[in-house]
């Protein structure tokens, strides 16, 4: 597993950002893009075109995000962005004044961060802690295994060393959970199993049994062109939520729900890879499962080393991999990769398992 932040380290960012971050309602025709020093900057406007707010440095999530909401395709945007800046201002501000609807405006640290629906529903990272630390901490030895923030994500990753097992004599596992959050409109609120392999600290995402809530709100509007959004936590009406996350973070360390997964890990060391082209082996698993043909090279290398030539052991080389790559955001990816290589269907193994028959 990625080595990332403690966990206290962890809670003194996320309450130094929940203290920096500001929240807008601001009608499109009140944003202005303009370039200084050949940086595209956001500005939030009055009526009268004063500044609102000190103009804005813009994050990639939120240009992405900008781009999508006009309907200008990512590849043209990416190319203004990166070549002539002056004209993506100009696109943007043209449609931006057409459009005349209220977006929620996500800044920090004076970045726009996200340019969101004013649907969208702020399920912020301390509110996602403070409502599932406390029933880790009912856990006795539980332990932090690797804690982060990046951008777009937050990760919790913990581990349950009372649930143990051996896959096979000598490779012990133990139960373990990931929360994960964006705030950025890139995903859902996550809560799902996790095996943690004591030999190599690989983690291993469960992506077939968790828990999620998507930031989907009621419609929230303003009568004014820009208001501040105010900083809530999560309302009384979000309780049945709340309690849904508590149960989910218990559920999810379950005895029974663990052992089902350890029988999964020992059934795929018994389905044994084709070795005769495990290069062409390899790139078809990452074609078919979701690793690029580069990650795919850094995966055959730890398959060749650990020389478990199984299912199992080709999981445990796309999650061993991931604690190489230098984005925690990708290798929490890779580590759900890993959990879908584990799993992939007989049909799917069969055919990525016959390299030869394929090409032919």
């Amino acid at each position: 597993m990625k080595v990332g932040k403690t966990i206290q380290e962890l809670l003194l960012e996320i309450d130094r950002q929940s203290k920096a971050k500001e929240d807008y309602l601001v009608k499109t025709s009140n944003l202005s893009m303009e370039v200084w020093d050949d940086q595209p900057m956001l500005h939030v406007l009055d009526d009268n075109g004063g500044d609102l707010i000190e103009p804005l440095d813009i994050r990639q999530r939120a240009h992405m995000q900008i781009g999508d909401y006009l309907g200008i395709p990512r590849k043209y945007y990416d190319r203004m962005q990166t070549e002539d800046a002056e004209l993506l201002a100009c696109n943007v501000n043209r449609w931006l004044g057409r459009k005349g609807e209220q977006r929620m405006l996500r800044t920090m640290d004076g970045h726009a961060r996200a340019f969101l629906s004013n649907r969208y529903r702020r399920i912020d990272n301390l509110d996602i802690a403070r409502v599932t630390l406390p029933i880790l901490a009912e856990l006795p030895e539980a332990r932090f295994e690797s804690c982060e923030v990046t951008e777009d994500f937050m990760y919790i990753k913990a581990v349950n060393p009372k649930l143990t097992a051996e896959v096979t004599p000598g490779d012990v596992v133990q139960s373990g959970i990931m929360i994960s959050n964006s705030e950025t409109g890139c995903g859902a609120v996550y809560i799902r199993p996790m095996i943690f392999r004591l030999v190599c600290k690989n983690g291993m995402t469960v992506d077939e049994a968790g828990t999620r809530r998507n930031h989907v709100g009621r419609l929230a509007e303003s009568e004014e062109n820009f208001e501040i959004y105010s900083k809530e936590t999560l309302k009384a009406d979000d309780q049945a939520f709340i309690m849904k996350i508590q149960d989910s973070v218990r559920a999810a360390v379950d005895e029974v729900k663990f052992a089902r997964v350890v029988d999964t890990m020992r059934k795929g060391k018994d389905r044994k890879l084709d070795t005769s082209d495990l290069p062409a082996l390899v790139k078809l698993t990452g074609a078919s499962l979701g690793f690029t043909e580069d990650e795919g090279k850094g995966v055959l290398q730890r398959l060749i080393e650990e020389a478990d030539y199984s299912v199992y052991g080709l999981a445990n080389a796309v999650t061993r991999f991931s604690q190489d790559v230098e984005s925690y955001d990708r290798a929490s990816k890779l580590e759900q990769i890993g959990y879908s290589v584990l799993t992939m269907s007989p049909e799917l193994f069969r055919a990525i398992n016959h390299v030869h028959s394929l090409a032919a």
